[in-house]
């Protein structure tokens, strides 16, 4: 993604984006790591707001990004199921419970 393209974003905005776009495939991130990486630690709710407003605009793999316990946060109707097809097709293995391991699985 071309720095211009982001120019006119806040600067967390365009921070959480491009942390987005650099989770490697077979890798996840928490959304408060995601906002910790993009400079406030306490903005995963941000990071939530920004990837449903913004992960068609900019081609984002929202589906690298789960909640804290290593859980999908969306519903199935929202794309849950979605998210946990795409993660398994990059080799993300899910234990009985739900959950991806997440020191496995995270950088």
């Amino acid at each position: 993604m071309d720095e211009q393209e982001l120019a006119h974003l806040k600067p967390f905005t365009r921070e959480v984006i491009k942390t987005i776009l650099n989770i490697p495939e077979g890798k996840v991130m928490s959304y408060g790591q995601v906002a910790a990486m993009a400079g406030s630690p306490r903005g995963a709710r941000q990071v939530v707001r920004i990837l449903h407003s913004m992960s068609r605009k900019y081609n984002l793999p929202w589906h690298r990004v789960v909640n804290i316990r290593g859980e999908i946060a969306l519903n199935k109707d929202e794309g849950g199921d979605e998210q946990r097809i795409l993660l398994e097709a990059e080799g993300i293995e899910f234990k009985l419970s739900g959950q991806i391991d997440m020191q496995k699985y995270s950088d």
